[in-house]
């Protein structure tokens, strides 16, 4: 009796697994067929349609007519449902929130503007962050009973797999993750921000998004998230991607991570708006000078001086994107990746940003790494964090284990 109702559970298990692996494929792939989904996945197709029935059934995945083909029997496509289940997605940066709502299909449905916030360590700011989700799913138009994942993309080291950040938010003895899920009632998990806007380019982008990418994010920090053969590498504790903490000056600049001349206290916003007000504070002149005091200008200001063509604004920007492109290069020497994506607060200097990052790739990058080599900019710019966050949520809840 026992041995029996061991092998009931054992095909419960496996019918599940298949059955995330479809989800997986429709994730990635969008609509197909059965006989493209059996190659894809390696069953017979009177098995994938077997499945694919019992989930037309359950409203998880849709018939969405058939597909033109020229002669013989035209196949039907499968999808996803898109209205069978929601996704959220949270971005933590240090001083704002943003939230994001897509549902089964990856469709962005909602996002908000930045919510003013500061990170900081303590319970407050948990309970901030807790209100503002909150009050996003109050305001919802959708069943919310059909909210199935909640992922929280957070700056600083994170390790996704126990649901840990060990740089913010470490006051609690749980796992963040778990505290989340407690307080806002739907389960919750987390990741590096990093991480999660590559991810997002790697689903939303116009073109297809190359497989084997790094995604820099220039941020108040400066992040890196490697995307290999289209999977996230995490690395064994979940902190792959420091790449602002390497040593790069001898600057005597104390970083973040407390220690000396890491990448990003040359290469990032906080960079850019030190050194801008520092010159300011030396006497170079700025077309913002004429609006506020050195006291008053934002990081957010010093962007508009660069779209306004500022002189002073634009050469820190140029200074900054050239040490840059040079540390991008060391990256393609090591991972010869097919696409460098440049995003955060840094990208949204528009124009000035690419020319110097791509000669100083040039200049200290062998010929032979660089040249098929696709340097651009992010597509999702600020929304990157919410809609890769929310594209996670969807993506871990059917992780094959």
């Amino acid at each position: 009796m026992g041995q029996v109702l061991l092998t009931e559970i054992q095909k419960g298990v496996k019918s599940a697994l298949i059955k995330r692996r479809i989800i997986s494929h429709f994730i990635y792939v969008g609509c197909t067929t059965i006989t493209e989904l059996s190659k894809a996945i390696g069953l017979s197709v009177p098995t994938v349609t077997k499945f694919v029935d019992e989930m037309l059934n359950d409203g998880y995945v849709n018939d969405y007519g058939k597909l033109e083909t020229n002669g013989g029997r035209h196949p039907s496509l499968y999808g996803l449902n898109a209205d069978s289940g929601y996704f959220i997605g949270v971005a933590v940066s240090i001083n704002s929130l943003r939230v994001c709502l897509i549902n089964f299909k990856g469709d962005v449905l909602k996002t908000t503007a930045d919510i003013p916030f500061e990170l900081v360590n303590t319970p407050e700011c948990l309970d901030k962050i807790c209100e503002v989700v909150s009050g996003f799913i109050a305001e919802l138009e959708i069943d919310k009973g059909k909210i199935l994942n909640i992922c929280v993309g957070i700056t600083g080291r994170v390790n996704p797999e126990k649901g840990y950040s060990y740089t913010h938010l470490t006051f609690t003895e749980k796992p963040l993750a778990e505290e989340l899920t407690e307080r806002l009632g739907v389960n919750v998990c987390i990741d590096n921000d990093s991480r999660a806007m590559a991810y997002g380019e790697y689903i939303m982008r116009t073109d297809k998004c190359a497989r084997n990418l790094i995604f820099i994010n220039v941020n108040w920090g400066l992040g890196m998230a490697i995307i290999i053969d289209g999977k996230l590498y995490t690395g064994m504790s979940g902190f792959a991607g420091e790449f602002g903490h390497n040593y790069g000056y001898d600057n005597q600049q104390i970083c973040d991570c407390g220690k000396k001349g890491c990448i990003e206290t040359e290469v990032s916003c906080s960079a850019l708006y030190r050194k801008f007000i520092e010159r300011l504070r030396k006497g170079e002149n700025s077309i913002l000078l004429k609006e506020k005091s050195i006291d008053e200008i934002t990081f957010d200001d010093i962007i508009s001086a660069v779209q306004r063509e500022d002189v002073l604004a634009i050469e820190i920007v140029e200074d900054i994107g050239a040490k840059l492109g040079r540390h991008i290069g060391e990256m393609m020497n090591i991972f010869n990746p097919e696409q460098v994506i440049i995003g955060g607060e840094f990208s949204r200097v528009g124009v000035y940003l690419l020319p110097p990052v791509i000669a100083s790739i040039r200049r200290y990058t062998l010929n032979l790494m660089y040249r098929d080599s696709d340097i651009t900019i992010s597509e999702l710019k600020e929304k990157a964090n919410a809609i890769g966050s929310a594209l996670l949520a969807r993506s871990k809840f059917f992780a094959l284990d």
